[in-house]
């Protein structure tokens, strides 16, 4: 009886009223809905392994529908590097030596779906200048006898009216020429002329002819993906160096492979730009102006070459008075800056020095350009081509290595017009004091750091300036 009366009298106590009701979850009336809650099993988490150049490599648990573009930007955030829009992530195939930049809207995990067990594929971050160079300057990436215009267009187009035939839905420029085919099931090779239109890749049977009859189906791309051949003529018995192919998603290995190769860089360029803007279109766009949106003048009608970040936010400051100014004189910011260049090296010696060091400054020049990115030591001709490559035949694509021929000399390679070209860096000692020269003994530099930041601003006897250098980045 006592226990009654107490829970009688709780009962008739008036109830305190909940001071935050919307966090209350009513079965009959619920505030927070359902669809605003974080779902915790709509994105599930999977490792992939991600290799840099120096074959150093990183584990990322990433969401499944995790795109290329997020991985790469992950991956400038972690190692803190700078973001240019030229970060790749690039698909190797050990075995078959073939490989290809993910574009940045791929699936990663689709991508990885597509891999054979008995294949070793990797996933490599590198940047990749040429990703989208052909936005910028089509014109170089389409040579006039390898393209045809529709007969009702002016066979001279613009800059970006060549841009806007590619990425139309109505029309298409018809790209044309000689290819080596790998006859299905045999080694041997055939030249045939090959055209490339909206419906997919042909081969003329009956010498240049184009007549329907004489034109024979060879490959469609929305099923199959375009790789570039790494390994040249070793792997398949190429008659050229420059090698692409199609493999079809999900094969079965090398025997689905349907191979060709050109005979320049040129005809390859050209041919396996045309076949992204036709698998993409307005995609490649779209990944092209994402860095960009916001930005004056980036309408798809008006398509104008794009400066990179740090032309447009750099300037030539000079700080040796009471108050900062900017340089406008290119000539006087190019004096300051070999100036100023000249006094760093010789307040090195004298910190040397003051510790004891008996280090002159031709000795200090001899080996201050190790420490730099794009100083390569003891790589070989083809290893130097290798890695121009893979960085994008972009002009101005640079390294610098020591010369296998002459071990006293350096060699400074360069990409220009889609070809590699290598220069020779000769040491001349003058008065007792070492110099450095492209141009026989003209032009000289007291290391190989002032050489380069010569020819970043000025072309010299260089067909171009020095832009972009190639460099071994680690993760």
């Amino acid at each position: 009886n006592r226990r009654k009366k107490k829970d009688d009298s709780i009962l008739e106590n008036p109830s305190i009223p909940n001071p935050f009701p919307e966090l209350c979850c009513s079965p009959f009336a619920s505030v927070l809905s359902a669809s605003l809650l974080p779902k915790a099993t709509s994105r599930k988490k999977q490792v992939i392994k991600v290799y840099s150049e120096d074959d150093t490599s990183r584990a990322l648990e990433v969401p499944s529908d995790i795109t290329a573009r997020d991985v790469c930007q992950l991956l400038i955030l972690k190692n803190h590097y700078v973001d240019d829009h030229s970060w790749t992530l690039f698909e190797q195939l050990t075995h078959t030596g073939l490989g290809r930049a993910i574009e940045d809207h791929e699936l990663v995990m689709e991508v990885q779906s597509n891999w054979v067990m008995e294949e070793e594929t990797k996933l490599y971050f590198r940047k990749n200048y040429a990703k989208y160079e052909f936005f910028k300057n089509p014109l170089s990436f389409f040579p006039d006898h390898m393209i045809s215009f529709p007969s009702e267009t002016s066979a001279a187009l613009s800059h970006s009216g060549i841009l806007q035939m590619f990425l139309s839905s109505s029309t298409y420029p018809e790209i044309h020429g000689y290819l080596h085919a790998k006859e299905q099931g045999k080694k041997s090779w055939k030249k045939m002329y090959f055209l490339l239109r909206r419906s997919g890749l042909y081969f003329s049977t009956k010498g240049t002819s184009k007549e329907p009859r004489h034109l024979q189906f060879f490959c469609e791309f929305s099923n199959s993906d375009m790789y570039m051949s790494l390994t040249g003529k070793k792997t398949s018995g190429a008659p050229t160096n420059y090698g692409f192919c199609f493999k079809p998603n999900k094969s079965g290995g090398t025997r689905d492979l349907k191979q060709l190769c050109a005979d320049d860089e040129q005809s390859r360029t050209c041919w396996m730009t045309a076949i992204r803007l036709l698998k993409y279109g307005m995609q490649l766009y779209q990944n092209y102006m994402q860095p960009y949106q916001g930005r004056s003048g980036c309408s798809p009608l008006n398509i104008t070459p794009m400066r990179s970040i740090s032309e447009n936010s750099l300037v030539a400051m000079d700080f040796s008075g009471h108050r900062s100014r900017i340089i406008e004189n290119p000539t006087e910011a190019l004096s300051v800056a070999v100036e100023e260049g000249l006094a760093w090296r010789r307040r090195g010696v004298l910190r040397l020095n003051s510790h004891g060091s008996p280090i002159a400054m031709s000795n200090m020049g001899m080996s201050i350009h190790r420490s730099q990115s794009w100083f390569h030591h003891k790589i070989s001709r083809e290893e130097a081509q290798r890695l121009i490559l893979q960085h994008g035949l972009v002009d101005g694509v640079f390294l610098v290595r020591d010369s296998q021929s002459n071990p006293k000399t350096f060699v400074l390679s360069l990409s220009h017009g889609l070809k590699i070209k290598h220069f020779q860096i000769v040491p001349l000692e003058d008065d007792g004091k070492l110099f450095y020269t492209l141009d026989d003994g003209h032009t000289r530099f007291t290391d190989l750091i002032q050489l380069v930041e010569f020819y970043q601003l000025n072309k010299g006897v260089l067909p171009c300036k020095l832009k972009h250098y190639c460099a071994r980045i680690a993760l």
